[in-house]
């Protein structure tokens, strides 16, 4: 929210400097996000008189134009506006100036041979407004040489973010009451224009929306003369960024700006009966003053007379209702609609407004009648007419929370010691009715106070005027010695993961925890839907964390990238809650193209299985005892490339990783046209260490040398190379320390549907070395014990 220093002072009587007033802002919870001064861009511009104007030697449209500037000798100015002439007075901008509007530094050069010493200047060229059909006309009593930033009247603006729970300060004159409570001033009385009005209302205004739209204000005003606003009006609308339209559609911005009160002024011959809040009807269409048309339903609250739909209500009015410069009489709507309402109907059109977001938070259904009456004296005053009785149809809410208030509670929550009389002085400097006699104190809360619901809000209060930054720093209380660890089971796992991923060369991504629908169906659905998203593309809780690094991918592949490694730990919500996980991503090469190798090598599905395992061992998990075995059949394997992936397990359903490449079919739903391979960790499938300690268990190296065997066996070539290991490996555990493939083969010598399998068994001798008929019989348990694979010895 944008105002300026001229436009605060209407309402904050204060000699604060700019700097006093924004750091007042920021310590009281009003964040000050930037200061502008227009007199900076308006530097090197003076207030100049033409002293002669005569036609340009060779050029018909040029004059060139003998400029006073009031110190020195008169410059030579070549100039194309067409109201240019001598004895006026006008802006000059001098060599080294900067042309607010196209950022061009003016400089001494010679137009159609004419040498000029700078530009006479229009409005649009100084972005004071969009007239450009001559040059700026100063009234007589200018002084030749001063500044024309003083001139103007220029003021610093401040640009102020407000919080959604302060729709209170949406308003100059909301910001202006803090800033008197925390002693920055005094705040000004609203001056209200006197005006006389007389007759009833010509036009019956009614709500048939109780809910949607309580109260539904309004008056007509005949006789009104729609013209450009005056400079003052002009300036505080420019200020905010606004642009000035014609004085009645100012005038309602102005309320809304100054005061957080929206309204809306209909033009009168445009209107047939009565003017009725309602329900919109299903398939109703509405050109609204954006000019594009919405298609509304019943759940939405509009503004209708009997020929249709004028106003979106409560976020912006129609084009066919608007008031033009021919408008002579009004009807002026100020009404206070449910702030859900609002919001769900913005949210539906896709549609945002400075009402709606200040309707959508709640407006001060007090200022109601005031605001009416402030906008009918402000259009009398300037566009003249004859105001009517005011109509009021319902009623807006009127019933303010009273909230018991523990005085001592501003210590225990604040942390700060405020003084009785102090906490009393500064919840009234905010109008809330305070009852002392009462213990605890009774407070009444204003109406516009909608983020006031219990004491903690009122200590908040209190102490945002009195000082966050007076509250003393103290120390935790802390015990003595060692301090204990505070890390859980799960944060130190997933400490120990992170590592491990990034020692296997992969770099840590943090997404979203929401998408879209379209990308959480692509991976089996998301079962948790937000009601109230922030966008369409945020909607659905992530069922996996697939998505947000799919997306990721593309978006590195859209900017050159040929070789990605993500990876990402968080949560994944599914129907029975929610899971930590950890994902990963190998995209593109995984070596680029040398003299060594020739062609790029890509990833593939072994390259995700060995990190799965590496990351898996770090988190502590029985890497020996896991299964590999294929994806359920459960859509899930939507993910993944037929025939390219795998589940690791503990036991047939204990699934803890899967690994594979990613189906085509989803990467060109994300629109990543690189192969991937990716990777999954269930993290809480993880089982907890036994006795598991803080140091290392005690290593003592083995005496005796370790032996090592061979194995060739013949096995059907659809049994996993896997299956045979885990079977060898448990055969004796007291002497098989591990093994290992290190040969497979198919081939010649070799029986059709069959493969060759060779392993290494290392054995361990204990207290004594082995003699071969030990050798002999840990073989053929060995050998035994592959058998149960259906597996042969080669002979």
């Amino acid at each position: 929210m944008k105002f300026s220093l001229t436009w605060l002072k209407d309402h904050l009587e204060t000699e604060a400097s700019v700097a006093d007033l924004a750091a007042a802002m920021n310590r009281i919870g009003l964040e000050v996000e930037g200061i502008e001064d227009p007199a900076e861009r308006l530097a090197g511009f003076t207030v100049a008189k033409v002293l002669t104007a005569d036609k340009h030697p060779d050029a018909d449209k040029l004059q060139v134009l003998t400029v006073d500037t009031g110190e020195g000798d008169p410059l030579q100015v070549v100039c194309g506006a067409p109201n240019a002439r001598a004895g006026m007075l006008g802006v000059l901008g001098q060599p080294g100036a900067v042309v607010p509007s196209n950022g061009m530094e003016l400089r001494k050069s010679a137009i159609r041979g004419v040498e000029s010493n700078g530009m006479m200047c229009s409005v649009r060229e100084l972005e004071l407004g969009d007239e450009h059909d001559g040059i700026i006309e100063l009234p007589e009593d200018a002084t030749v040489g001063h500044s024309f930033a003083d001139y103007n009247g220029s003021s610093p603006i401040f640009d102020v973010a407000i919080t959604p729970n302060r729709p209170d300060c949406m308003g100059v004159y909301g910001i202006a009451r803090d800033l008197a409570a925390a002693g920055m001033g005094t705040l000004k009385p609203i001056a209200m224009p006197a005006f006389a009005a007389s007759g009833a209302c010509p036009v019956e205004i009614r709500t048939d929306d109780p809910e949607g739209c309580p109260a539904f204000y309004g008056r007509v005003i005949t006789g009104v003369s729609n013209g450009a606003s005056p400079d003052w009006l002009q300036q505080r609308l420019t200020s905010a960024g606004q642009r000035p339209i014609s004085l009645l559609v100012d005038l309602t911005n102005y309320i809304m700006l100054a005061f957080g009160r929206p309204a809306h002024a209909y033009d009168l011959s445009k209107l047939t009966g009565a003017v009725v809040a309602r329900r919109a009807k299903d398939g109703e269409q509405v050109l609204a003053l954006n000019e594009k048309t919405y298609t509304l339903d019943s759940s939405m609250t509009v503004i209708a007379d009997d020929n249709g739909v004028h106003d979106i209500a409560g976020i912006m009015g129609g084009e066919d209702s608007g008031c033009s410069e021919s408008t002579t009489d009004v009807l002026l709507e100020i009404a206070y609609f449910d702030p859900d309402r609002i919001g769900a109907t913005g949210r539906k059109l896709g549609l945002s407004s400075d009402a709606k977001t200040r309707f959508e938070r709640g407006v001060d259904p007090e200022f109601l009648d005031d605001g009416l009456d402030l906008l009918t004296g402000l259009i009398v005053e300037l566009a003249g007419g004859e105001a009517s009785e005011r109509v009021h149809a319902g009623a807006a809410p009127a019933e303010a929370k009273i909230v018991p208030f523990d005085s001592a509670l501003t210590e225990r929550l604040g942390g700060v010691s405020v003084d009785l009389a102090e906490q009393q002085a500064i919840l009234e400097s905010l109008d809330f009715g305070v009852n002392v006699a009462s213990t605890p104190w009774s407070v009444t809360v204003p109406l516009r106070r909608h983020d006031v619901e219990g004491p903690a809000d009122l200590v908040e209060e209190v102490v945002r005027i009195y000082g966050i930054d007076d509250i003393a720093s103290v120390a935790l209380p802390r015990a003595e010695g060692v301090a204990v660890p505070t890390a859980s089971p799960e944060q130190k796992l997933e400490r120990r993961v992170r590592r491990a991923a990034a020692g296997c060369g992969l770099n840590e991504a943090i997404t979203w925890s929401f998408i879209s629908e379209s990308e959480a169906e692509a991976v089996g659905g998301g079962r948790w839907t937000l009601d109230n998203p922030i966008s369409e593309d945020m909607k659905v809780m992530r069922p996996s964390l697939l998505p947000g690094l799919l997306s990721a991918v593309r978006r590195n592949a859209d900017r050159g990238a040929t070789s990605l490694r993500l990876f990402e730990i968080g949560r994944r919500y599914l129907a029975d809650g929610e899971h930590p996980s950890l994902a990963f991503v190998l995209a593109g090469e995984r070596t680029g193209r040398s003299w060594q190798n020739g062609k790029a090598e890509l990833f593939d599905a072994f390259d995700a299985k060995a990190i799965c395992l590496s990351i898996l061992e770090a988190a502590g998990a029985p890497v020996d005892k896991l299964m590999v075995m294929g994806v359920d059949d459960d859509g899930a394997n939507s993910i993944y490339h037929p025939g390219q992936s795998a589940t690791l397990r503990l036991g047939p359903k204990n699934q803890i990783a899967s690994f594979g490449t990613v189906h085509p079919s989803l990467l060109k739903a994300f629109d990543v046209d690189m192969p991937v391979v990716v990777g999954g960790i269930h993290l809480d499938a993880i089982p907890a260490k036994k006795n598991a300690g803080f140091a290392r268990a005690h290593y003592a190296p083995p005496a005796l040398q370790s032996v090592l065997r061979d194995f060739a066996f013949l096995v059907s070539d659809d049994v996993p190379a896997g299956d045979l290991l885990r079977v060898i490996k448990g055969t004796d555990k007291a002497n098989i320390v591990t093994a290992r493939i290190f040969d497979d083969f198919r081939g010649q010598g070799v029986p059709e549907g069959k493969k060759s399998l060779a392993v290494e068994v290392t054995l361990q001798p204990g207290e004594k070395s082995y003699k071969d008929e030990d050798l002999k019989a840990i073989s053929d348990k060995v050998v035994a014990a592959a058998g149960k694979l259906g597996a042969e010895l080669r002979g």
